[in-house]
């Protein structure tokens, strides 16, 4: 029996997989929001994992990633804007909190389906 050598291209993803791992990017940011606040770990991870077996994985990894960092930017600025204002700053931050979440189940659904969605505000650090 010969050794056959180690492959180093990625097996390509099926459309049905492809669509999952992309609604999982979105969704993925939900859940390590509750890990200590690093929501745009999730989408990171599939993004990284994926981007090279799937460009519609590839596609929606990059726009969950980018929108979790700025919604990362958002919530320390109103953090920032909390101590600033002694408080009233922080009156913003369950309405941030409460987009990201509408958007991104907006996103993962799409991306179940099968289409191409762009956050209505995003932006596009990782291209």
């Amino acid at each position: 029996m010969e050794n056959q050598p180690y492959s180093q291209t990625p097996l390509p993803l099926s459309d049905p997989d492809a669509r999952t791992w992309a609604m999982l990017a979105h969704l993925s940011s939900i859940i390590a929001s509750f890990l200590g606040g690093m929501a745009f770990l999730g989408p990171l991870i599939v993004w990284l994992i994926f981007r090279e077996r799937s460009s519609y994985v590839d596609y929606h990894g990059k726009e969950a990633l980018n929108f979790q960092i700025l919604m990362s930017i958002a919530m320390i600025g109103c953090v920032f804007l909390g101590i600033i204002t002694c408080g009233i700053g922080f009156t913003i931050f369950p309405i941030i909190i409460v987009v990201d979440i509408i958007f991104v189940v907006i996103a993962a659904i799409k991306a179940n389906n099968g289409e191409y969605y762009k956050y209505p505000f995003n932006w596009r650090l990782v291209k």
